[in-house]
């Protein structure tokens, strides 16, 4: 050692000699703090949720332009064909509920492997499919996984992200929210067009590996999972209520062999079982055991995104089935010109949510949702003069779906970081669940309600002598007449929705 060595740097000599040799520390180096590392890790651990997110939330309106290449090469009907969207909607809202319990009984690691392995299954199944069974089949096993995965982005983001920077993060998870359905049939539509539809899911299929090796390897354990009971009663009563009430809307578009009998029965099962569901969880929440606590919805501005989000999640899943069916039958295009139409307004999306995730730090939700509910409802109201003069042009229905995009960018950032904010941190597994079955359960009736008021009208009008094409377009412009009206309820509840008090600069209070 060197003799003329200052005391400081004596100091840093460690103590560790492993194998006789002695380690000096440089006074210049500082190690990285905890705090530095934990940060490290949390990013790494959402950026692999998000990005794993966004796969599997893809395949939700992936098959939505495939229906009629499946008809043909499956020789199954359309209202069949509809089952591998329904199918997949059913399950999300069955499995979705359990979320709540899954997330506070075991740790990250082995939920993200679950639910990435489940999705890896689901797609392959599919992808191998040789029948409609099969294929069906696949597409529940996927849900499952896709049902675990958004809820676990949910509730980690909430408990490792300060309350300062979530609307920054909640940007990105807008991304997976809003972007990957509104871009699900331009990838269908681009995929059909020079492949097949197999290629759907061969091309996501090592996507969806590569994510599952990255996170078995990689993804570490950030909550504290705890010993929490589950309530089989409340699982059955839950599978019954959510899948009984979307089984029977998603019957409400179809041709009735049975005078309507499974669609009364379906939704009758459904609402008592949501009722019973409902008011067994209020029992159980008092000795904290419920499956799904409903405890959040005590929270005003919760209570309210909840509504906000029900509306605007009807509003985009119905758009986004009923421009691609006016665009076939009324324009004639096909399934790549429908693709290309629809990419547009989910880039919009995507560009605009990281901006809208910082603007929502620095000036809240308000300045934010208010124009982005008048955007919303004026760009259905304008829909809905689809078959007239003003709204026959391609390119003038373009820039609405682009302007559409814009104003539900600017809804989504700050509903989930607003909702979710709104209650106490025991809390976010339930309310990422209800997020979660809301999203899937608002999917489905906007879907059921826009088509089947686009078939109720088009049949008056084919009765009353129009054209196939003119009668489509009667019915579209009447669907779109209907959301608008729905939409308009956005712009009454959205400055009632203030930051939750835990955001700096909050004014609403935190509603515990």
């Amino acid at each position: 050692m060197n003799p003329r060595a200052t005391p400081l740097a004596l100091c840093t000599l460690s103590l560790n000699v492993p194998r006789g040799r002695v380690f000096l520390s440089s006074v210049t180096t500082t190690p990285v703090s905890d705090e530095v590392a934990t940060t490290r890790r949390n990013n790494r651990v959402i950026g692999l949720l998000i990005a794993a997110a966004f796969v599997v939330i893809l395949n939700e309106t992936i098959m939505s332009v495939a229906l009629p290449s499946l008809t043909h090469d499956l020789e199954i009907t359309i209202a069949a064909a509809q089952w591998l969207t329904t199918g997949f909607l059913l399950t999300m809202a069955v499995v979705i509920p359990i979320t709540g319990f899954l997330l506070q009984r075991f740790n990250t690691r082995p939920i993200f492997i679950a639910a990435m392995g489940l999705f890896s299954l689901g797609t392959l199944i599919a992808a191998v499919a040789p029948g409609f069974v099969l294929l069906l089949l696949g597409r529940i096993v996927q849900a499952s996984g896709t049902a675990i995965m958004m809820p676990l982005l949910m509730t980690t983001l909430m408990t490792l992200v300060p309350a300062e920077k979530r609307g920054r993060m909640m940007g990105s998870v807008s991304i997976v929210i809003s972007v990957a359905p509104a871009i699900g049939p331009t990838i269908s539509g681009l995929i059909l067009h020079s492949l097949g539809w197999r290629w759907m899911f061969g091309l996501v299929l090592p996507i969806a590996i590569i994510m599952l090796i990255i996170g078995i390897r990689s993804i570490s354990n950030v909550t504290e999972p705890r010993v929490v009971p589950l309530d089989v009663f409340s699982v059955i009563l839950s599978a019954l209520g959510f899948g009984g009430l979307i089984f029977g809307i998603s019957r409400i578009s179809e041709e009735s062999t049975d005078g309507g009998v499974t669609l009364i029965v379906s939704l009758v099962v459904g609402a008592l079982s949501l009722a019973a569901f409902i008011i067994r969880q209020i029992l159980l929440s008092r000795r904290d055991r419920a499956l799904l606590d409903l405890r959040t919805f005590q929270s005003p501005t919760f209570t309210a995104g909840i509504l906000m989000m029900v509306v605007a999640m009807a509003a985009l899943f119905g758009t986004i089935i009923l421009l691609p069916i006016y665009l076939t039958n009324v324009m004639g295009r096909d399934t790549i010109e429908i693709g290309l139409f629809m990419l547009p307004g989910g880039l919009v999306m995507g560009l605009m949510a990281p901006f809208v995730g910082r603007l929502f730090d620095r000036v809240g939700p308000r300045p934010l949702m208010i124009p982005g509910s008048i955007i919303v409802a004026g760009s259905l109201w304008f829909l809905a003069t689809v078959g007239t003069a003003a709204g026959s042009s391609i390119w003038v229905l373009l820039g609405t779906h682009i302007v559409m995009s814009f104003g539900l960018a600017l809804l989504f950032t700050p509903l989930f970081t607003v909702s979710l904010g709104a209650v106490r941190p025991a809390l976010y597994s339930h309310a990422s669940a209800i997020v979660g079955t809301v999203q899937q359960v608002a999917g489905a009736i906007g879907t059921a309600l826009f088509i089947t008021i686009l078939s109720v009208q088009s049949q008056a009008l084919l009765a009353g002598g129009a054209t196939a094409g003119a009668a489509v377009a009667g019915g579209v412009s009447q669907a779109f007449l209907v959301g608008a009206c729905i939409a308009t309820a956005l712009i009454v509840i959205a400055p009632f929705i203030g930051k939750p008090a835990d955001m700096p600069e909050g004014g609403a209070p935190m509603g515990h």
